[in-house]
C-alpha cells in the first residue's frame, strides 16, 4: 500500500503513569514501548501503519484494547508469555519508577508466527521499522537472529528496512544489511563502535556501518546536532531549540519521521528534516511519540542541514 509502514514490535508495554491534577493523583493508562511510540508518530505524519506484535498474559489482554489509533492496524500473535509493564510516578515533575514488569520469552512456534506476520506486512508496505523490546538482560523476548533474518528477507525483496537498535540486536540486524540505521552516540560508544563522543570518532563509526552496506546512518547526539552519513556525504542536522518536558522518546520520534518520509517518497534531505522536527517536538510533550503531524511539519523549515567541516 502506498505510504504504508510496517512496524515490528515484539512485545509492546502497558504503561501506567501517575500525574498531579489539582493536588490529587491522575492515573494514565496507555499502550507503550518503542515500537508503539514510533507507530503513533508515523500515523500522525500521514502514513498508515501495520503493527506486528505479540500479546499475552493479563497485560497483553489490556494492551489488545489500548493498541488503537487512527490508521493503525494491529496484527498480533497471542502468546503464553506476558507483556511487560511499568508504573511511573510523575507528580513531582520527574519520572519515578515504582514498578517494572519484564516481558516473557516467546516459544519457537510463537516466534515463527510473529516473523511470518512481519514479513508479509513488510513486503506489502515497502518500508519497515525494526524495533526492540524491554528485556531482562539475560533473556530476549525473541532471538536476536530474528533481526538479521527480517532485515535480509525484507531488504532483498524490495522493502526499505529502518532499524533503531543497539547492542546484539543491532549487530544481528547489520548482518542482514538494512537500508537505514538510527542509533544514539551513547549506543555507539557502549557497543565499542566509537571511542568517544567526539564528532570525528562518531563519524568514523558511522562510516564503518556505511561501508558494510547501510545506505544511511543517523546518529542522534542529545542536545548536539544529529549526524547523518551516507556513502557520499556527512551532514549535521540541527533542529530548532525547544524547552524539553520529557526527553525520553525523542530518538524514537526521529526514527518515525525518517520512516514516514521514506514511505511518502521523500528524498534524503526532506527525510532528515522531518525526522529532526519530529524528535524536537516530542520532547516538548508528556506523551511519548505524541504530537500532531501539522505541528511537526511547521518545524521542518526551521531545521538546518550543513556538511560536516
Amino acid at each position: 500500500m502506498d505510504n504504508q509502514v510496517c512496524v515490528f514490535a515484539p512485545s509492546p508495554q502497558l504503561t501506567v503513569t501517575v500525574e498531579d491534577l489539582d493536588g490529587g493523583p491522575d492515573l494514565h493508562l496507555h499502550a507503550g514501548g518503542q515500537g508503539y511510540w514510533q507507530a503513533r508518530m508515523i500515523t500522525a505524519l500521514g502514513s498508515p501503519v501495520v503493527f506486528c506484535c505479540a500479546l499475552g498474559g493479563e497485560t497483553g489482554s489490556v494492551l489488545g484494547h489500548l493498541l488503537t489509533a487512527p490508521d493503525l492496524e494491529v496484527r498480533s500473535r497471542q502468546v503464553a508469555a506476558r507483556n511487560g509493564a511499568y508504573i511511573h510516578d510523575r507528580r513531582e515533575g520527574e519520572r519515578e519508577e515504582l514498578v517494572e514488569q519484564y516481558p516473557g520469552r516467546l516459544t519457537r512456534h510463537e516466534v515463527d508466527d510473529l516473523y511470518e506476520l512481519a514479513v508479509v506486512a513488510g513486503l506489502a508496505a515497502g518500508v519497515a521499522v525494526l524495533g526492540g523490546s524491554v528485556d531482562v538482560a539475560t533473556e530476549e523476548v525473541v532471538p536476536v537472529s530474528v533481526y538479521e533474518r527480517l532485515a535480509a528477507d525484507l531488504g532483498r525483496n524490495g522493502c526499505r528496512v529502518v532499524v533503531d537498535l543497539a547492542g546484539a540486536r543491532l549487530a544481528a540486524a547489520l548482518e542482514g544489511t538494512p537500508a537505514v540505521v538510527k542509533v544514539s552516540h551513547e549506543e555507539l560508544i557502549e557497543d565499542g563502535r566509537a571511542k568517544s563522543d567526539d564528532l570525528a570518532d562518531l563519524t568514523g563509526a558511522a562510516r564503518e556501518l556505511v561501508a558494510s552496506g547501510v545506505e544511511l546512518v543517523v546518529v542522534s547526539r542529545a542536545a548536539e546536532p544529529t549526524l547523518a552519513v551516507t556513502a557520499d556525504d556527512e551532514l549535521l542536522v540541527t533542529a530548532p531549540a525547544l524547552d524539553p518536558v520529557d526527553t525520553r522518546g525523542g530518538g524514537d520520534s526521529m526514527t518515525a519521521g525518517l520512516a514516514a518520509a521514506f514511505a511518502q517518497g521523500a528524498d534524503l534531505e526532506a527525510a532528515l528534516r522531518l525526522g529532526a522536527a519530529a524528535g524536537a517536538l516530542n520532547i516538548t510533550r508528556h506523551g511519548l511519540g505524541s504530537g500532531s503531524g501539522d505541528a511537526v511539519r511547521s518545524l521542518v523549515e526551521r531545521v538546518e542541514i550543513a556538511r560536516v567541516g
